[in-house]
C-alpha cells in the first residue's frame, strides 16, 4: 500500500501538538522511526494496551486515544490491544495489594464492549484489535521459561510498589512478577514502533523495551502520557471509583458530570479533554477566570459534541438549566404516578438506600457516587457528606 508521509518535522510537531506527553522515551528514536517509516513507504505500528477487568472507557483514557488518532491522521498504524490474557493475572501496578484476577468468562464479557467504543474516536480502517492471548495462551512453556531469563529479582523490586510491599512485609505472588514480563511480550509479538502509556505504567512500557532488544527488535519509543484527574478533584480519573465521565455516557449525563467538576479544574479539563479539539481555545480559556460558569458550560457542549456529533446540544444545556437551576422539580402527583415515593420504617433511613428504594439508582455503591459528585439535593441544598440518615 502506497502512503505519502509528511516531513519528519511536520510529523513530530502533529503528534507533539495538543496534549503534550509527560516524557518521551526518546524523542531522537522516534524521529529516526520516522525517517526509516519515509524510506521505506511503510507505517509505524503504535501499539497501546488496555485493561480487560475495566472496559468502560472514559476521557481520561481518551487522552492517550486521542493521541493514537494523531498518529493514524498522519497515516500510521495503530494497534488497539485488549489484555485479555494479563486480565486474568491482574496488573499490581500502583496496587498495594494482591489484586483478584478476573475468570475467562468475565474477560471475555468486559473486552467485547471495548470496540463499539473504541470506534468513537479512531479510524477503523487504520486500527487493529487483537488480544494478547493469541499469542500467550498457547504458549510453549519453555519459551515462556525462556522469557523470564531475562529480567532479574533485583530489577523487579525496583518498582515502587512492589518495593513498599516488599519492606511492608505485604505479600507479592510470583504471578505478579510475572505480569510485567508477559505484558512486555506483547510488544514483541506486535513488533512495536511506539507504545503509549500513563505515566503510571513506565516501568512496565521500559521494560518492553529491553525485551525486545533481547529478541531482535528494535526498541519501541515510550510516550508517557498524563493522568486525567476524575471528578472528585483528587484521585486519577477511574470508573471503580465513580469520578469518571465514559466516552459513552448519555448527552445528559456527560453535561451534567461536566458541569459538577470544580472551577479550578476548568483549565485542565479543556487541555486534556479537548486539547486541540477545542473550538475557539483562548477565548474558552480566558473565561475560565472572568466567567467560570459560562465556560464550564461551553466546555460542557464540546465534550458532548466530541462524543455526540449529532447531538442537540442546546437541548442538552436546556434540560440541564431546566433541572439544576430552575429547580424544575416533579409535583407529589408525578411522584406518586411514577412510583417514586419511598415509605421507611421508623423515624429516618440511610439516604443511599433511600436513593436505591426511589429507583435514581441501581446500588448502594451507585447512589454514594451520586452523593460524592454533588448529584443528589435536599430540599435544594446539595448533600455533603454520604454517611447520613434522613
Amino acid at each position: 500500500m502506497s502512503h505519502s508521509f509528511l516531513p519528519v518535522k511536520e510529523q513530530l510537531d502533529r503528534i507533539k501538538s495538543a496534549v503534550e506527553p509527560v516524557e518521551i522515551i526518546s524523542e531522537e528514536e522516534l524521529a529516526l522511526k520516522l525517517e526509516r517509516s519515509i524510506a521505506e513507504n511503510k507505517p509505524l505500528r503504535i501499539k497501546q494496551g488496555f485493561d480487560a477487568s475495566a472496559p468502560d472507557l472514559h476521557i481520561g483514557h481518551a487522552v492517550s486515544i486521542w493521541k493514537l488518532r494523531t498518529f493514524q491522521d498522519l497515516g500510521h498504524r495503530v494497534i488497539f490491544l485488549i489484555g485479555d490474557f494479563t486480565g486474568m493475572v491482574g496488573d499490581p501496578s500502583g496496587k498495594s495489594k494482591t489484586r483478584p484476577r478476573l475468570t475467562k468468562e468475565q474477560v471475555d464479557i468486559n473486552a467485547k464492549t471495548y470496540q463499539e467504543q473504541v470506534y468513537k474516536i479512531l479510524d477503523p480502517k487504520l486500527t487493529e484489535v487483537r488480544f494478547n492471548s493469541e499469542w500467550h495462551a498457547s504458549r510453549n512453556i519453555y519459551r515462556f521459561l525462556e522469557l523470564t531469563s531475562h529480567f532479574t529479582v533485583r530489577r523487579m523490586l525496583e518498582r515502587d510498589d512492589f518495593w513498599k510491599r516488599f519492606n511492608d512485609e505485604q505479600p507479592i505472588s510470583i504471578l505478579e512478577f510475572l505480569y510485567p514480563l508477559i505484558q512486555a511480550y506483547d510488544s514483541v509479538a506486535l513488533e512495536a514502533d511506539v507504545e503509549l502509556g500513563g505515566t503510571d505504567q513506565k516501568f512496565n512500557l521500559v521494560l518492553a523495551r529491553q525485551i525486545q532488544r533481547a529478541y531482535g527488535q528494535k526498541e519501541q519509543v515510550v510516550f508517557l502520557m498524563p493522568l486525567m484527574r476524575g471528578l472528585d478533584g483528587n484521585q486519577k480519573m477511574s470508573k471503580s471509583l465513580g469520578n469518571y465521565i465514559g466516552v459513552i455516557d448519555e448527552p445528559d449525563d456527560m453535561y451534567g458530570k461536566v458541569m459538577s467538576i470544580s472551577d479550578e479544574m476548568l483549565a485542565e479539563y479543556i487541555h486534556f479533554a479537548l486539547g486541540a479539539r477545542v473550538l475557539n481555545g483562548a477565548e474558552l480559556m480566558g473565561l475560565v477566570t472572568t466567567d467560570p460558569y459560562k465556560a464550564k458550560h461551553t466546555l460542557a457542549k464540546q465534550i458532548v459534541r466530541l462524543y455526540h456529533p449529532d447531538a442537540d446540544c442546546e437541548k442538552v444545556c436546556d434540560n440541564f438549566m431546566s433541572r439544576f437551576r430552575d429547580h424544575d422539580m416533579p409535583t407529589a402527583r408525578d411522584l406518586i404516578e411514577c412510583g417514586a415515593v419511598v415509605k421507611v420504617e421508623g423515624d429516618a433511613e440511610w439516604l443511599p438506600k433511600i436513593i436505591v428504594l426511589a429507583g435514581a439508582a441501581k446500588s448502594n455503591g451507585e447512589a454514594l457516587r451520586l452523593i460524592k459528585g454533588g448529584g443528589v439535593m435536599i430540599d435544594g441544598v446539595k448533600v455533603v457528606g454520604e454517611d447520613r440518615d434522613v
